[in-house]
């Protein structure tokens, strides 16, 4: 098992920083990391710049060779606005919806009129 913490995945940006990270904690030279993969120590370069885009499933093989899991998570973003007023809005019934529709137009009207032709308020 590696010693790095399991915390470093979040001092760290993009995959090639990730499996740098990783295989430094791990206490691997790209060498020897390269010996691990089968493929030259030019490659596990590549793969460590920060711009590097490897697949998930090279990522998850190049980790897992410096003693690491690749572990992905998602979660919602929130939505920015509160849909239980949307649920609740659209739970009532047509006419109700239009008539609340209508007195908000009216209020919108009614403090557009107090506003001077400069759009100032009055």
């Amino acid at each position: 098992m590696s010693s790095w913490p399991a915390s470093a995945a979040a001092d760290v940006s993009g995959a090639g920083n990730l499996l740098a990270a990783a295989r430094r904690g791990a206490g691997l030279t790209q060498a020897q990391l390269a010996r691990r993969l089968a493929v030259s120590q030019a490659t596990v370069a590549r793969l460590e710049r920060p711009q590097s885009n490897p697949r998930l499933a090279t990522l998850d093989r190049a980790l897992r060779a410096v003693g690491a899991q690749l572990v992905l998570a998602a979660s919602p973003t929130g939505a920015g606005v509160d849909e239980s007023l949307i649920r609740q809005q659209l739970e009532l019934p047509v006419s109700e919806r239009l008539r609340r529709l209508e007195s908000m137009y009216e209020q919108a009207r009614l403090l557009q009129g107090a506003r001077s032709a400069d759009g100032e308020p009055a």
